[in-house]
């Protein structure tokens, strides 16, 4: 008991030994080069991890690409030579926002078109439904009934 004890206390200790490791801690000039530095950041993608920013992602290569927006920023880069840099690297993978061009437009204008020709359908689909014919006809005395009914008020 001593033993399994002593073992899930080291793998903790250890586990949040690494965990330090891997924080980034960069000292800035100023308070403006820190926040576009958290702002490239947040908005540059990890190219590993799927759906990640370079803030939240704990890859290697994130941490890689965090390191080279501190250097480029160091050096007085502005924020679209950055981005340039990175997308010329890494390709438009690594925007959130990829710019509008000939390999975009599927991804910036597919889904309207998609809702478009689905609209489209669902009017098709439903003009050529024919309508629902509510006539049916009256028995004599169901149609004796009516017209005592009706003369009543």
């Amino acid at each position: 008991m001593k033993h399994i004890f002593s073992a899930v206390l080291m793998s903790l200790i250890v586990s949040f030994a690494a965990h330090a490791w891997n924080t980034d801690t960069y000292v800035f000039n100023d308070l403006v080069t820190e926040k576009r530095y958290k702002s490239l950041v947040k908005e540059l993608r990890c190219p590993k991890c799927q759906n990640q920013n370079l803030a939240d992602s704990n890859s290697p290569i994130a941490a890689d690409l965090r390191r080279e927006v501190y250097g480029l920023l160091q050096q007085g880069k502005s924020d679209g030579e950055i981005v340039d840099f990175m997308v010329k690297r890494y390709g438009e993978f690594v925007l959130y926002r990829p710019k509008v061009s000939g390999l975009t437009y599927v991804l910036w204008f597919g889904p309207a078109i998609l809702l478009l020709i689905g609209a489209f359908v669902v009017v098709m689909i439903l003009r050529k439904k024919p309508a629902k014919k509510i006539e049916k006809s009256l028995s004599d005395d169901q149609q004796d009934k009516l017209a005592q009914i009706l003369k009543d008020k």
